[in-house]
């Protein structure tokens, strides 16, 4: 059956024709394309390859940036919607789109020069290349200021060497864009994966996140064109504007898993039948579905406004941790209450409320800890930085 949608505060009268437009089309994507092949891809572990060419044809890939780079220049309310839709489906098949849009095209347009966003823009928003963005490392991760990878001039160039760990698309990326230090500064570099010294293994044996290739990148002495370093970037302001780009995506996200979650409770609960009637009729479960349906509420109404100040130019980096930080945690609960719904049922491959919640695990962690955006707050809050 088609996704109904969730709109208990009758939110799309709040959006514009055009988001709608966008919501829709990704909405029957996701029914027809993403969902009668993504447990088969979850269970074998293998990214869905195949929809890649669907995702840019449909302008999802950059599709917030301008046209003029062959992008699709939507709002940030259709592009969050977007990001909504697309993780109904599975949060790895958005984290795909979130990090080829937010971490790769969005440092390109932002830092790059008119040459690096004429070259590189067209081919990622056709997905005729891939790319991924390398930040975290092994002993790095909320504190990505200690990071170890050096950058060195040599010649007409620069020389990479580091290791960066849970890279989201790095073993089947063609550029990278990688974040090193040189001296004390940090740069931003476009690195070609076919590079002599240039490695990106797999991360195997992952329990979230199935559908989505997670990596490595190990970089041996790298040679880096002079050209290919991002000319805007510096200082750890730079990476951490492309992360507050995909924490945006990830807020609307959260929001799409929960939903998936919550439509195959209810409907599961008013099928199953035990004690001679539905389980939806006892009040156990009905306080459970209206806790997840009050959480989805509130989460929607808190990605729709930052959606409207972002387009206004009026966003601030802690609100939009606020909204990753609830989403996220309203998402997780929401799975893991449909999961307590379903009883044995619901940790099979037959229903996706297993899936997502294995999913959401990661999606807690990830783009800053659930912890990491709870002192962001409370920096805001006090003025002092409780993790320093």
């Amino acid at each position: 059956m088609p996704f109904r949608g969730v709109d208990f505060y009758r939110i799309d009268d709040l959006l514009t024709h055009e988001e709608i437009i966008a919501r829709d089309t990704v909405r029957r994507f996701v029914d027809e394309k993403v969902i009668p092949i993504i447990d088969k891809h979850f269970e074998e572990a293998t990214f869905p390859g195949e929809l890649v060419p669907q995702l840019a044809e449909l302008g999802l890939l950059g599709g917030n940036l301008p046209e003029e780079y062959g992008c699709a220049n939507m709002n940030n309310g259709a592009y969050g919607l977007v990001m909504q839709e697309l993780e109904r489906g599975d949060s790895g098949l958005r984290s795909f789109v979130s990090v080829q849009g937010a971490l790769v095209m969005y440092p390109i347009y932002t830092f790059g020069s008119e040459e690096q966003k004429r070259e590189w823009l067209p081919l990622l928003a056709k997905g005729e290349k891939i790319g991924c963005f390398g930040l975290t490392e092994p002993d790095h991760g909320s504190d990505p200021a200690g990071m170890e990878t050096r950058a060195r001039l040599s010649g007409k160039g620069w020389i990479l060497s580091g290791t960066k760990r849970w890279i989201t698309n790095g073993s089947i990326a063609d550029v990278a864009v990688v974040w090193a230090k040189v001296d004390e500064d940090i740069r931003g570099f476009i690195v070609e994966t076919n590079t002599p010294g240039f490695q990106a293994p797999e991360i195997k044996n992952k329990l979230s996140l199935r559908a989505s290739v997670t990596s490595d990148l190990i970089m041996d002495d790298v040679f880096v064109p002079e050209e290919n370093l991002l000319p805007k970037s510096g200082g750890l302001r730079a990476p951490l504007m492309c992360l507050n780009q995909a924490r945006y995506g990830i807020a609307w996200g959260a929001v799409g898993a929960a939903m998936a979650c919550y439509e195959w409770a209810v409907d599961y609960t008013k099928a199953r039948t035990q004690f001679g009637k539905p389980i939806a009729s006892f009040q156990l479960v009905q306080e459970k579905l209206a806790h997840i349906l009050t959480e989805i509420t509130k989460a929607q109404l808190l990605a729709w406004r930052l959606g409207r100040l972002k387009d206004e130019g009026k966003l601030h980096f802690a609100q939009t941790s606020l909204a990753k930080r609830n989403n996220v945690w309203i998402a997780l609960e929401a799975a893991r209450l449909a999961r307590d719904l379903m009883g044995a049922n619901g940790i099979t491959l037959e229903y996706p409320v297993f899936r997502h919640m294995c999913n959401l695990e990661s999606v807690f962690t990830y783009e800053g800890t659930h912890h990491i955006h709870t002192l962001i707050l409370g920096e805001h809050i006090t003025g002092l930085p409780a993790y320093k």
